[in-house]
């Protein structure tokens, strides 16, 4: 898994509760290239592998705001490709060979062009307003910073030149 944003986690003792429509989640970062074993058939779709992906690590959030990318590798050079859902993932582990590196899956969040925003909870919407106006803010008091120190020394060396010397 590859995940730039939180995602909402059930844990196991909560799994049961939320299904009841009373379960605690969290939200949190999984870490980069968390790896989990799947057992599927070769006539899983994308989605409904996507789907049992989310299952198998308790993520609460929408299956719909993920997609299944194949990582292949020749040589130096790594390709990723979004799959469609109507796509197999394990018919094409099985037609590329028993290799990982030539071709393995990673699950991410949708391009941020694919997004379906819709399937956004508000509160989720909310805090990534919250983390866009913050990186916003960062931003500018950089800029400001460095266009002040800019000024001052275009200053500084004018004041230079206005004095005879």
């Amino acid at each position: 898994m590859e995940l730039r944003r939180p995602i909402t986690v059930r844990t196991r003792t909560n799994a049961q509760s939320h299904a009841n429509g009373n379960g605690n989640d969290t939200a949190f970062y999984l870490p980069k290239g968390s790896i989990n074993i799947l057992h599927i058939s070769s006539t899983n779709t994308v989605r409904e592998v996507i789907e049992a992906l989310l299952k198998k690590f308790l993520v609460a959030d929408n299956p719909a705001k993920f997609a299944l990318y194949k990582r292949c590798q020749k040589e130096d050079q790594v390709y990723m490709c979004k799959l469609s859902d109507r796509e197999h993932p394990l018919y094409l582990r099985l037609v590329a060979g028993p290799n990982l590196e030539t071709l393995s899956f990673v699950l991410r969040e949708h391009e941020t062009g694919d997004v379906m925003w819709e399937a956004f909870t508000i509160p989720e919407l909310q805090n990534f307003l919250r983390i866009l106006d913050k990186e916003e803010d960062e931003q500018l008091q950089s800029l400001k910073r460095r266009y002040s120190s800019y000024k001052e020394k275009l200053e500084e060396a004018l004041s230079g030149v206005r004095k005879p010397g």
